[in-house]
């Protein structure tokens, strides 16, 4: 019996419609739509094989409604196709949501979780007086609309790169054995609005969280952005990020963003792919 063949696929998908990345079939109901099983079953057309066989395995667990532009995952056939010829026909078969940016055959050992080096991910926050109507599913506004300082959420920012016990930064049940972690950059950044979006006389910009590290736990991205918020309208001093470091205490940082502002940039594997 021929050797498998192993892939490694570069996959961006709009997170709206989908109950996140993994697959869901909760017992007794409808199998939820999700980034890899609509992935799955345009795999097993083209490559004429059980999802089983194919065994495809995500990098990163996105929640409901997160995006990716930069998902990497793997799979195995023993009907391997031409990498370019593979991407056209996994996406042929997709819906407008989803797509295959990158297909790549790999060493039989890669693997997409336990190779990965380091993550970026970004989450948008709209800082305008009017709604996001063409951004409503990509970005997040505040509510109170408030008048962010970035000279501050910065200072907070960099008090999160180093490699710290991130637990206080994590919803309760993220399920990990270990919440250390190494944070490699933390920023925020300003980007004004096109014109186009800006309406008459209004002036708006977007401010960008992005975020890099070895790896993170359940829904913390989205809650070190809810606390860069909270500091950047006054409500918290930076060093509050110290204070959620030194003790692993969730109810010192800020609440969990909605899902719509984030999204998964890249993801990193040294000299393994």
């Amino acid at each position: 019996m021929t050797d498998p063949t192993r892939y490694k696929l570069t996959v961006a998908y709009d997170g709206t419609a989908f109950h996140g990345w993994q697959r869901q079939e909760p017992a007794g109901l409808p199998v939820l739509r999700t980034g890899q099983g609509v992935l799955e079953n345009a795999l097993v057309r083209v490559l004429r094989q059980p999802r089983e066989e194919i065994g495809l395995l995500g990098a990163s667990r996105t929640d409901a409604g997160v995006h990716a532009i930069g998902q990497v995952c793997h799979l195995n056939t023993t009907s391997p196709i031409p990498p370019e010829r593979m991407v056209r026909a996994i996406n042929s078969r997709l819906p407008d949501d989803l797509e295959v940016r990158d297909a790549q055959v790999v060493d039989a050992s890669f693997d997409t979780i336990r190779d990965a080096t380091d993550k970026q991910y970004r989450y948008r926050i709209f800082d305008a007086p009017y709604r996001p109507l063409g951004l409503r599913n990509l970005v997040y506004q505040h509510p109170m609309r408030p008048s962010f300082d970035v000279d501050r959420m910065n200072d907070a920012a960099r008090r999160l790169v180093g490699t710290h016990d991130v637990e206080g930064f994590a919803a309760v049940a993220h399920g990990r054995a270990t919440t250390v972690r190494s944070i490699h950059a933390c920023c925020v950044e300003e980007h004004p609005i096109p014109a186009g979006l800006a309406g008459a006389g209004a002036a708006g910009r977007e401010l960008h969280v992005v975020i890099s590290g070895s790896g993170f736990l359940y829904n913390m991205v989205r809650i070190v952005a809810g606390t860069l918020v909270e500091v950047g309208r006054g409500a918290m001093e930076p060093s509050r990020v110290d204070e959620v470091l030194a003790t692993q205490e969730r109810r010192l940082a800020g609440p969990t963003l909605p899902p719509m502002g984030l999204c998964l940039e890249w993801v990193a594997y040294g000299s393994k792919a």
